[in-house]
């Protein structure tokens, strides 16, 4: 069963500029183009022949040599933002300040510092902005997440999530490169970590083991962290080796498995696995709509023609506590400074 994300065909189609012209934006276009109220009409390149040969691939009207003449389109209802993270902070800047609504891609940015300032000039401008966590418009998440508030598994207790690769070493690379905000936690570690936080909140405490690749970022890393309500969350992100990626929700009641070892993971979810502590066991598993951006892309459409400036789905609020989050995680590498009233 196919979950199609929600359609408005009596709306004026959305126009969305697309900044950067890499996989991500060419992943998340190519899903756009599943979505008959929505347009892909712009993208925007450093270079002028990256940007007309992605116009040409994605039937897109308009294509710019500069992200700030992207920027300057008002013709745009909104700019997704696809840059590697170490440029999200300067590229939504520019974005919001020519007055454009923005979908950042994860992370938000590099530091909590930074995505406070990006926060702060959206609300002063009162324009939408949210982070394209696409994991938290995942179909099967939101029944997840549902199930949970609804008592399904009663009080959590725990919840546990992995994402690890094995990408090619290569020291100039984005990865692997502290002045590009290379290593594991800020590129797959922020799935597993604002997982934990759609259900559980922020937490109060954070510890961080961590071994480092030989360019100084960490590359095989554990975050454990506490909540107030006395749950904790075990959450690895790696360069170095492929993991199961799976999410498991432990409650006084039950169990919830996100994801499969042997299917899709839980960040990209088409399955999960409801085991309570008394009833039976059960699976629900569906196909989803494109790739999976089709959902997120979704509820911009939805906040945007709704008047609002952020999605009760991903707060702006959120986003920061998962950045303070990482923040708390990297300080022990001596990458960042660890932000106040987190341990």
């Amino acid at each position: 069963m196919t979950v199609e994300a929600n359609v408005d065909s009596d709306a004026r189609p959305i126009r969305w500029g697309i900044l950067g012209a890499g996989h991500i934006a060419r992943s998340f276009t190519a899903d756009l183009l599943l979505l008959a109220d929505q347009v892909a009409a712009a993208v925007g390149s450093r270079s002028s022949g990256r940007a007309q040969q992605f116009a040409a691939d994605y039937g897109i009207e308009k294509s710019y040599g500069t992200y700030a003449a992207l920027a300057a389109d008002d013709s745009l209802d909104v700019i997704y933002i696809a840059t590697p993270h170490s440029e999200h902070y300067d590229t939504a800047r520019l974005c919001l300040e020519a007055g454009r609504p923005v979908l950042v891609e994860k992370p938000f940015t590099v530091t909590a510092a930074e995505t406070a300032q990006l926060i702060a000039l959206a609300t002063s401008k009162r324009l939408f902005a949210m982070e394209g966590m696409w994991t938290r418009f995942n179909p099967i998440v939101r029944e997840v997440t549902d199930l949970v508030r609804g008592g399904a598994i009663g009080r959590i207790t725990a919840v546990t999530a992995d994402l690890a690769g094995a990408p090619d070493y290569n020291p100039d690379g984005r990865l692997w490169n502290p002045a590009l905000a290379g290593g594991a936690l800020l590129d797959v570690g922020v799935y597993p970590i604002s997982f934990g936080s759609m259900l559980l909140g922020a937490p109060d405490e954070v510890k961080t083991v961590m071994s480092p690749a030989p360019t100084g970022v960490d590359a095989n890393t554990a975050v454990i962290t506490r909540y107030p309500g006395g749950a904790v969350g075990l959450y690895y992100s790696g360069l170095w080796g492929s993991s199961p990626q799976v999410a498991t929700i432990i409650g006084t009641g039950g169990v919830i498995t996100v994801g499969s070892a042997t299917g899709a993971p839980f960040w990209r979810a088409e399955s999960y696995t409801l085991t309570p502590q008394d009833g039976e066991r059960r699976t629900k598993q569906v196909t989803l709509h494109g790739e999976g951006f089709t959902y997120e892309a979704a509820e911009v459409a939805r906040c945007l023609r709704a008047g609002l400036t952020e999605s009760p789905l991903m707060s702006l609020a959120d986003t920061l506590g998962v950045m303070r989050v990482l923040d708390a995680a990297r300080a022990p590498s001596g990458s960042i400074d660890a932000p106040h009233g987190v341990k």
